[in-house]
């Protein structure tokens, strides 16, 4: 029952990532000042000096992060291609200078495996990642956003990666005579090699380097999708549990990116089902390695009969509530337990639907949303709550 659940949520993830949907409204209240911030003209910035691939206790973060990051955001979701346009960025900083939004995350690295903007990194440059560039002045982008007081995350696709898998197919999921391929012709990378676990760290830390305040890593998963039984994997070894795996590279990425802010990307699943729902998933382990995790609490993303509901997409409310409570419920434990020196004191900060899939989401069904991410949470776990719309279409409301 659990596979059937996870292939349909699976199959409208991938739906949601590559069909545009239609405009969508932000539900937040304005911000206090309406004052227009001059930007910077991209013709004044300066290129971002190239760097390299360099051990982690050597990166030099040089670039100042927001200097009084907020606690608790109110952030939406940016693809590269928009983050590139001046044309579409000139909306979002109206957006960002007449709300209360504070955060917007921007793909640094997407599920095609192509980097948004170029990083200097050999082996992205040699497996062709930087082929499709789609932010030209990255430097001016997140200088416009910090003049806002905007928190800048930058998110990166880890296993979800065709580019890399094709140059590098020795650390890719295989079948017996070619790369394996997701149901949406996808391919993937074998989580348990460590060569994908340093590529990806190493582009976050360029990430870091180049500005962003957190890096939020999405896809950090085995796939459950398309023929499944088929998989070669050159790493794993098919024995060792996948949530093993997957806590191994969440305490690479803690190791490697100390002192730094990340998060992470979970199935809104993963708040109520108490096993790794076939991916390596399992919220407990991830506590103490990330900043925040973010649960993609979709309710369209929940499966019939959930909490008694036909159709869980059109109750937003309850849905939320109900999984941002259980998580807060299974974690308070491990945050007891946990007394590691250095551990992070992780939050939860949930992704919240903002595209129609099972029900239309006006106005009143992202408000809904928002008053359970904000109500569901004792103050110790709140970070706020991250609107995801593939189209970047986004608006806002007064009250």
């Amino acid at each position: 029952m659990i596979r059937v659940v996870l292939i349909v949520a699976i199959a409208t993830v991938l739906l949601t990532g590559f069909f545009l949907l239609a405009p969508r409204e932000i539900i937040v209240r304005p911000g206090s000042s309406t004052q227009q911030l001059p930007d910077v003209p991209e013709a004044q910035a300066k290129p971002a000096a190239a760097t390299t691939t360099a051990p982690a206790a050597n990166w030099d973060f040089t670039l100042p992060q927001l200097a009084d990051p907020p606690i608790r955001v109110k952030g939406i979701y940016l693809t590269g291609w928009v983050a590139g346009s001046a044309g579409r960025m000139a909306k979002i900083y109206d957006l960002l200078d007449s709300t209360q939004l504070d955060a917007v995350v921007i793909d640094v690295k997407d599920y095609s495996g192509y980097l948004s903007y170029k990083t200097g990194l050999p082996a992205a440059e040699q497996s062709g990642a930087e082929k499709e560039i789609r932010i030209a002045d990255l430097q001016t982008v997140i200088a416009n956003l910090h003049r806002r007081n905007v928190y800048v995350i930058g998110r990166v696709s880890v296993f979800q990666d065709p580019i890399f898998a094709a140059a590098h197919p020795e650390w890719a999921l295989q079948t017996a005579d070619q790369l394996w391929r997701d149901r949406a012709g996808l391919s993937w990378l074998d989580p348990a090699a460590r060569p994908v676990w340093e590529y990806n760290v190493a582009v976050a830390a360029n990430a870091f380097q180049r500005g962003f305040d957190e890096i939020n890593f999405d896809y950090i998963r085995f796939p459950t999708d398309g023929d499944l039984d088929a998989i070669e994997y050159p790493f794993w070894d098919e024995v060792r549990p996948r949530r093993e795996v997957i806590r191994e590279f969440f305490a690479y990425a803690d190791t490697a990116l100390a002192g730094r802010k990340i998060s992470a990307d979970l199935f809104g699943q993963a708040t109520v089902d108490k096993g790794d729902l076939g991916i390596g998933q399992v919220i407990e382990d991830a506590y103490g390695y990330f900043d925040y995790l973010s649960p993609m609490v979709y309710p369209s993303h929940y499966g019939k009969g959930f909490l008694g509901y036909a159709n869980p997409a059109q109750y937003p409310f309850e849905v939320i509530q109900y999984s941002l409570d259980m998580a807060e419920e299974r974690l308070t434990p491990a945050a007891v337990a946990t007394s590691t020196p250095g551990a992070r004191p992780t939050r939860l900060r949930p992704w919240l639907q903002a595209f129609d899939l099972g029900a239309t989401y006006d106005t009143a069904m992202i408000a809904a949303e928002i008053r359970a991410a904000e109500n569901s949470l004792a103050p110790d776990w709140q970070a706020g709550w991250l609107l995801w719309d593939p189209a970047n279409r986004y608006s806002y409301y007064r009250d």
